[in-house]
């Protein structure tokens, strides 16, 4: 994965070679050659393209792993304050508890609008299939971690231990 200081070498190098077009253009303008315009469109994305990895280096990219986490997918996202994971229906309590504080640091954005809330919430839900036919979506366990803080002190993981005690437990062999 990319860093922030991968970046900022990438954006230096492409600046270089902004500026390299550029005095190019400028030369094709004062000799009057057939492309200059061409030179001018070039010289331009490439400067947008300087500018998006100087500002991918500003931003600080962080990955928490936490340990014993399990894999999940994003189900539901309101883009707000709603969010909803699908995690197997093999997981145990100690491994959802750690997903929902992954999917917590993954799904933390600057970005999303509280809409006059001041908590996001996940929650876990897994498919038990009861009988041939029937599908029956049980939430397993919720999160609620701050909208603007991305270090939340105060994350709160609650686990539903009657929703759990209803998942189908590993054969001992």
């Amino acid at each position: 994965m990319f860093g922030s200081e991968d970046f900022f070498t990438y954006g230096r190098w492409v600046g270089f070679a902004t500026l390299g077009l550029a005095g190019l253009a400028i030369i094709a303008f004062l000799f009057k050659w057939g492309f200059r315009f061409r030179l001018v469109g070039i010289t331009g994305f490439f400067g947008v393209l300087t500018a998006g990895l100087f500002s991918l280096g500003l931003v600080p990219f962080q990955h928490t792993i936490v340990p014993g986490a399990g894999k999940y997918t994003l189900v539901y996202d309101t883009g707000a304050s709603q969010t909803v994971i699908a995690v197997a229906p093999q997981i145990s309590q100690s491994e959802l508890e750690a997903t929902l504080r992954q999917a917590a640091s993954d799904l933390f954005s600057p970005g999303r609008m509280g809409r006059g809330q001041q908590q996001m919430t996940i929650r876990a839900r897994t498919i038990l299939h009861p009988e041939p036919g029937v599908s029956e979506p049980l939430v397993l366990g919720q999160v609620e971690r701050s909208l603007f803080v991305r270090e939340d002190p105060n994350l709160q993981v609650t686990l539903y231990t009657d929703n759990l005690a209803r998942l189908p437990q590993p054969e001992n062999s």
